[in-house]
């Protein structure tokens, strides 16, 4: 579903009437800045030495880091899964899986081991939610992934629901190694050339770092308050 704008200059111009100003008809344009530090931080750097720089960020975020390859990712998972206690698990519908060769782990293995997984369907509503905030792990793949802070970014829509990314105890993220930038800088730019191209952008954007992590004014560290309690990154050679 796409909305519609309606009413939008009567709007606007009775906005500017009520500030006592003629309403502003100028397009306004981007700044040029002088100098863009910004741009030349690990700049250069290979997609190797960019995943270096995220095992070293994740040391300080307290996320475990697991590199694989095509076609070991699957054990790997499941071995993670195992290690987190298996249980209930929660994915999106997202057809990266396929992709990545974990259908039949998902599909046919899991569930033959008694491990259920609910695949996020939009056409159930809350029920989604109601079996997420049960589930032991949640399981996503990463959009962008941002070596300095040891960030993924989820583009959320309605087959990809948030909520995976923050109600189960344990969150898995697979990090394609293409996925992966130097900054923030580099995702913004991202984002902004879908809108420029067109593509649709999801509303709901998701910076995650690591697991939930929560201080006081002491510094005393609590983690799981706002998400997950451990978070795994399974970084895949895809290059």
């Amino acid at each position: 579903m796409q909305g519609t704008i309606q009413n939008r200059e009567s709007f606007l111009l009775n906005v500017a009437k009520r500030l006592g100003r003629e309403k502003v008809n100028s397009v306004c344009k981007t700044p040029e800045y002088k100098y863009n530090p910004q741009n030349s931080v690990l700049q250069g750097l290979t997609q190797d030495q960019l995943v270096e720089v995220l095992k070293e960020q994740c040391k300080n975020i307290h996320t475990t880091v697991i590199m694989a390859n095509r076609q070991d990712l699957p054990t790997i998972l499941s071995d993670t899964v195992k290690s987190l206690g298996g249980g209930t698990i929660s994915v999106p519908d997202d057809k990266r899986f396929a992709e990545m060769g974990l259908d039949t782990l998902m599909e046919q293995e899991w569930p033959n081991q008694g491990i259920e997984i609910q695949v996020w369907d939009p056409a159930k509503g809350k029920e989604n939610i109601v079996y997420v905030e049960k589930a032991n792990i949640g399981i996503v793949i990463s959009d962008i992934t941002l070596a300095e802070s040891g960030t993924v970014t989820i583009l959320n829509d309605k087959g990809k629901g948030r909520n995976i990314n923050f109600l189960p105890l344990n969150s898995i993220m697979i990090v394609p190694k293409s996925t992966i930038v130097p900054r923030i800088t580099q995702a913004a730019k991202i984002l902004r050339e879908k809108v420029k191209n067109g593509e649709k952008v999801p509303s709901c954007v998701n910076f995650i770092s690591g697991p939930s992590n929560s201080a006081d004014i002491e510094l005393n560290l609590v983690v799981g308050v706002h998400g997950p309690v451990r978070a795994t990154y399974i970084v895949v050679d895809d290059i």
